[in-house]
């Protein structure tokens, strides 16, 4: 596991070739008091700093009690709103990446001037400036920070170790997209709709305008592989942005209509992939060996069908890697055999259980069959007619479907004897398990000759014993919670039928 996670390591500098102002009018701001946009950010021109010295532009205590989701909400459901009070804080400069570009932001971590360490909690760009979202401790005071974050005051600006794995995993994902789409585009002319950075662990996906066979996606990971084996560097062109083009199409979704920065980043993947994006990316791509899942998922819509192809890289494979062979170590175990020898096993243990399903499911026909036997042998009253209750004990998951078992086959029966459908009847049948507690459900199945006594009987039992159910014609099934006692609760169904004229 060291060498795999030593493969995986990012060079410890971002090389200074990789961040390249191409346009001769376009500086980045050097005044501490005004705001560098996003496009030109720290973290956009040096992906691998994680700490930064900087300056405070402006802070106000956020109207929002929660992080606005710019329009995504959605989504996700919405958390409960947090009771502790919500900072906007605007620097200079920043190493926290605003959410864009199909990525999620980054969280870190602020240092003000006296050394206390305060959370931020997400960024968000804000027309063209990354605003930081920095959540209170019960401990913190609102005044105290408006007066550390005043305009012109020096703070300091980190990840931290979590903020530093979450952008990591960020950036192996978000170039391996990059990287994945551009030989989907020239190997298979598959065009990448949209994409997803799923939140980890989970695989991320690229959307595409059709699915693609086993052969395709095996051809497509080779592909990829190969360009990363090769070591293809990474760098970004920033130019001056015109207004004219500002609208784009491609899978890093363009450029924003609200975006009001003046920038405009395309990150170059070394003669393989230019594409306009705002995210982070590694300056390499030579450990981002990729995975694809080896299948497509099919998405229908009301005009057109696209497909979804899954995919893995950077730490995010090391941990599906691991997980994968912690479950399939685990399930060998428990099946007592070695790992390739797993889906056999596991297949045997199917077809054994359908067996035996088939086997309970027959033993339980002959049961239902045998008790309806003895239903239909009860002496009937003096009219002829059968009235009765009867309640048996069952600890299976579906008691009600073996009390229709019985019903189902007494009918059978009754339609068989001699007095045939003549025959006027009515049952209830009750169960409930053998281990019972306050919250213990039983079962009631009401089946009768006539539709309406089996209504007084069903609207008898919700007035005597709050039984709640419902039914349509000849039957009528209801759930009891509590703890059925014969000597209470079978009194109550006794005399229900003792009083019933049929």
């Amino acid at each position: 596991m060291a060498v795999a996670t030593a493969t995986l390591s990012p060079p410890p500098l971002t090389p200074p070739t990789y961040h390249r102002i191409v346009s001769d009018t376009l500086s980045i701001p050097s005044d501490p008091l005004k705001p560098i946009p996003v496009g030109l950010l720290a973290c956009q021109r040096d992906p691998l700093l994680r700490e930064l010295a900087t300056t405070v532009v402006s802070c106000h205590v956020s109207q929002s009690p929660s992080v606005p989701s710019n329009g995504r909400e959605g989504k996700k459901k919405a958390a409960p709103a947090p009771t502790a009070p919500l900072l906007e804080v605007i620097a200079h400069d920043t190493i926290i990446f605003p959410e864009g570009g199909g990525q999620p932001s980054d969280i870190g971590l602020l240092t003000s001037s006296d050394g206390e360490l305060w959370d931020v909690v997400e960024a968000k760009r804000h027309g063209g400036h990354a605003v930081h979202y920095v959540r209170l401790k019960p401990e913190q005071n609102v005044d105290d920070a408006l007066r550390l974050f005043i305009p012109g005051a020096r703070i300091g600006i980190s990840l931290g170790e979590q903020g530093y794995k979450r952008r990591l995993d960020h950036m192996c994902m978000h170039t391996s997209q990059h990287l994945l789409s551009a030989v989907l585009e020239t190997r298979l002319n598959v065009d990448t709709l949209a994409w997803s950075l799923t939140a980890h662990p989970a695989p991320c996906y690229v959307e595409l305008a059709r699915g693609l066979s086993a052969e395709e996606i095996g051809y497509i990971q080779e592909e990829a592989n190969r360009l990363v084996f090769e070591g293809r560097s990474v760098h970004v062109e920033v130019e001056e942005l015109d207004p004219a083009t500002k609208v784009m199409s491609g899978p890093s979704v363009g450029i924003p209509s609200d975006y009001t920065g003046g920038v405009k980043r395309t990150v170059v993947i070394d003669g393989v992939d230019r594409n306009p994006c705002c995210g982070t990316h590694l300056p390499s791509i030579h450990n981002l060996q990729l995975f694809l899942l080896p299948q497509t998922e099919t998405l229908a819509r009301a005009s057109t069908s696209s497909a979804r192809l899954y995919f893995l890289s950077g730490p995010r494979l090391i941990d599906h890697l691991t997980s994968s062979h912690a479950l399939l170590t685990g399930t060998a175990g428990i099946m007592s055999c070695g790992a390739p020898q797993v889906p056999e096993r596991v297949q045997q243990v199917v077809d054994e259980r359908k067996k035996a399903t088939k086997r309970v499911e027959d033993l339980e026909a002959e049961l239902a069959a045998s008790i309806a036997g003895e239903i239909t042998a009860t002496t009937p009253r003096e009219g002829g007619e059968i009235a009765l209750h009867r309640h048996r004990t069952d600890d299976s998951p579906n008691a009600l479907g073996f009390l229709s078992a019985i019903s189902s086959a007494f009918v059978n029966k009754i339609a068989d004897s001699e007095k045939g459908a003549a025959t006027p009847f009515l049952l209830i049948l009750s169960s409930s398990p053998t281990a019972q507690t306050a919250s213990s459900t039983s079962v009631v199945l009401v089946l009768g000759s006539d539709d309406k006594k089996v209504k007084e009987v069903g609207d008898e039992l919700r007035a005597k014993l709050n039984v709640k159910g419902g039914g349509r014609g000849p039957r009528w099934s209801g759930k009891w919670s509590g703890v059925w006692k014969d000597s209470r609760e079978g009194a109550v169904l006794t005399d229900i039928v003792t009083a019933l004229k049929l």
